[in-house]
């Protein structure tokens, strides 16, 4: 049930490109997070030039740098996954916008959150039918 907004700059990805990104990361989130294939909600929230501020080299390896091409991918998700799972899910995510979108993996920058499972509603006013 994961909820997933990527934050991009503006007239950085076209919409065959933006479909691709999509795809990928719910293709990785299917693989490492058995999430089904039909749970599928993603926004996708331009931003204009300028008005993301990051340092160039936090956190990467030696010598590398992100450029202004950097994305930030929001996944709010149930709880339950393990470290491993989440290391995996997110080299998936930036192997995969690198072969498929040519992102450099410095540029593709995740986070996660868990929420509770009582804490969703999919419409109608409904608790999440997970819940008992």
């Amino acid at each position: 049930m994961p909820l997933v907004n990527v934050y991009y700059q503006e007239g950085l990805l076209n919409q065959g490109e933006l479909n691709s990104v999509s795809q990928s990361i719910h293709h990785s989130l299917m693989e490492e997070f058995n999430v089904p294939e039909k749970d599928y909600f993603h926004v996708f929230l331009p931003y204009a030039p300028g008005h993301f501020f990051y340092d160039r080299h936090y956190f990467l390896e030696s010598g590398k740098v992100r450029s202004d091409k950097m994305i930030h991918i929001a996944i709010t998700c149930g709880p339950g996954r393990t470290v491993e799972q989440k290391k995996k899910l997110y080299q998936l995510i930036a192997d995969a916008l690198y072969k498929q979108v040519n992102i450099p993996t410095t540029d593709v920058f995740i986070t996660l959150n868990e929420t509770p499972i009582e804490d969703w509603s999919f419409g109608q006013g409904l608790i999440n039918p997970m819940v008992n």
